[in-house]
């Protein structure tokens, strides 16, 4: 029997070649998930997260009552009373960055999720519908790409009202354009897919091939993406408060740096002070940064193989022969 007298037999020939999209979608999820619980970096990463997480939303218990309450006398350093000391007025600094750590990490990860979705959105639709749509997207993107980001930052922030929320929009403002380019770029790469090309015969809509079929295949990329944006949203949010832009009256780790530095902790050598709240966001910015080596290791295959050290090869001796003379 030939494919021309069976009409129906190059139909199951191309079915069975070529698997649905849900049993593409499924090895990605699950794959990714399972490759992070067993990839060292990552685990190690989620710990430190975890241990942030719990002392941020532990803080109440830990720390009950105002932390921003004078509690003994100024610029004392560490002791039994106060395990971290106390600050120039003489606030316990334990109680500042346990809770300020409820601060800074819920605008880094707010921030963070934010500008991810903004990139994905605009990266999705100017890599998929193109034309007009992705000449356009891609000027706003690279407009906002080459304005330089701390005066933007300095400009919005002195403007706006002060508050958690407008700190948040700065951030999403000045940190969606990098993750739009890189999401854009891979979204072109799926696009020319065989699966893609076939979803579009069968009429799905454009919707739908975007966020079921060229999504699920950037998992690895999206995280990457959001584990740096929330980097960016700790950092920046910090780096903000640290000069005054932003919402000095709530405690985080940026205004106990903000305040450090205007008592003079750096100068009159209480480093107590200032050293706790730059810990804390150099370790979270480490196990995010742990993390995403992780998946990195775990959607590369070539990361994932064990260097083999390769022997130096003996030398091959050479025969003289005795010439007769």
């Amino acid at each position: 029997m030939s494919l021309a007298q069976e009409p129906n037999a190059m139909a199951e020939i191309d079915l069975g070649g070529e698997p649905d999209s849900t049993s593409r979608r499924r090895p990605a999820r699950e794959g990714l998930i399972q490759g992070l619980l067993s990839n060292k970096k990552a685990i190690a990463g989620l710990v430190i997260l975890a241990v942030f997480a719990a002392i941020a939303l532990l803080a109440p218990v830990l720390s009950p009552g105002d932390p921003t309450l004078i509690q003994g006398l100024g610029a004392q350093p560490p002791s039994g009373d106060h395990l971290l000391g106390t600050t120039a007025k003489g606030q316990d600094v334990l109680a500042l960055n346990l809770w300020g750590a409820r601060s800074s990490l819920f605008v880094g990860f707010i921030v963070g999720i934010l500008a991810t979705l903004v990139g994905l959105l605009v990266g999705l639709a100017s890599a998929y519908l193109g034309r007009v749509v992705d000449n356009v997207l891609s000027l706003v993107t690279n407009v906002f790409l080459l304005l330089p980001g701390l005066p933007l930052l300095v400009i919005l922030a002195a403007f706006l009202p002060q508050g958690i929320g407008t700190v948040i929009l700065v951030l999403v403002i000045t940190g969606w354009a990098g993750s739009a380019r890189v999401l854009r770029s891979q979204a072109l790469s799926i696009r020319g897919k065989d699966f893609v090309a076939a979803a579009q015969v069968t009429g799905e809509g454009s919707f739908r091939i975007m966020f079921r079929e060229i999504l699920p295949n950037m998992a690895s990329i999206v995280m990457s993406t959001l584990l740096a944006c929330i980097i960016f949203g700790i950092g920046a949010q910090a780096g903000l408060e640290f000069l005054g832009l932003g919402d000095i009256s709530t405690v985080s780790w940026g205004t106990n740096l903000y305040w450090a530095s205007n008592d003079g902790a750096l100068l009159t050598g209480a480093w107590w002070v200032f050293v706790p709240p730059g810990v804390s966001i150099a370790l979270v910015a480490f196990a995010l940064a742990l993390v995403n080596y992780g998946v990195d290791e775990t959607t590369n295959p070539r990361l994932r193989r064990p260097r083999r050290r390769v022997a130096a090869a003996q030398p091959t001796p050479v025969l003289s022969k005795e010439v007769s003379r």
